[in-house]
């Protein structure tokens, strides 16, 4: 399927690593231009030069998030190189632990701001090139504010405000053509999930404890999964597609998680 993506600009924050390089070399493999944002210099250009070998174009800009007037530098370089942007995917963000019991007020709105408050920035930024060109936006979201899962406060609070931006986004830009969609994510075996699994005691069993739960074939999603499902939200095949939340987490959100394969035979 074409899904008419060819030479489009899109923004991906994080794009260089887990589900963001995973969208971003998606996009290219369709044509599209990604242009990653993010601040892991190396990570970056490596990811560049792996899709100019291929033959896709690339953008990048260094950028620290959290700070407003960088991520406005780099929504501005993305135009002076190539005059235009037509997608952005909000998707940097960090389940950094800041918990009830065990957090403080400095360290929740730090949390806030590493991964909520710069999804605004950033569609505030390319929203004047997104009017011009009718873009999209798709926003990465987590199970955490659907299930809970303790001790993460921070996190929880930043994907709760994800999903109620895409829908108020997605109200607010329906003069301007402007579709707004989020993707929510459960269990992805991405480089900081790895690092997560491997604070446990017994990595291996904790990872097994949890794949077992998750309905559809008791394993993780992968990067590609997610990726291919955020690719579709951009394009124009999903053009009457708009303020939806999409799980792509194999029914682990929804499902119950006492069925077994065998029993649904």
């Amino acid at each position: 399927m074409d899904l008419n993506l060819k030479d489009k600009v899109i923004i991906v924050t994080g794009g260089s690593k887990g589900i963001g390089l995973a969208i971003s070399q998606v996009l290219s493999k369709e044509g599209a231009i990604p242009y990653i944002i993010g601040r892991n210099k190396p990570n970056i250009i490596g990811v560049a030069k792996e899709i100019e070998k291929t033959g896709g174009q690339v953008g990048f800009a260094f950028a620290e998030l959290t700070d407003p007037e960088q991520c406005k530098a780099a929504v501005e370089q993305v135009i002076s190189r190539f005059g235009r942007i037509d997608g952005l995917v909000n998707n940097a963000g960090v389940n950094d632990g800041v918990g009830l019991e065990n957090g403080n007020y400095k360290d929740f709105m730090a949390s806030l701001h590493k991964s909520l408050v710069h999804y605004y920035l950033m569609a505030q930024y390319a929203l004047p090139e997104l009017k011009k060109n009718k873009g999209s936006i798709v926003n990465i979201g987590s199970k955490t504010s659907f299930t809970g899962q303790g001790g993460t406060s921070g996190y929880a609070a930043s994907n709760g405000g994800r999903n109620a931006l895409t829908r108020e986004w997605a109200a607010e830009l329906l003069p301007y053509e402007i579709r707004v969609n989020a993707v929510i994510v459960a269990e992805c075996y991405t480089p900081l999930y790895e690092r997560w699994i491997e604070t446990f005691p017994e990595p291996e069993k904790k990872l097994k404890n949890i794949t077992d739960k998750i309905p559809l074939g008791n394993r993780m999603t992968t990067a590609a999964e997610i990726a291919n499902t955020v690719v579709f939200l951009l394009s124009e095949v999903s053009s009457h597609t708009t303020g939806q939340l999409v799980f792509v987490d194999g029914g682990y959100t929804h499902l119950d998680r006492a069925i077994t394969a065998e029993e649904t035979i």
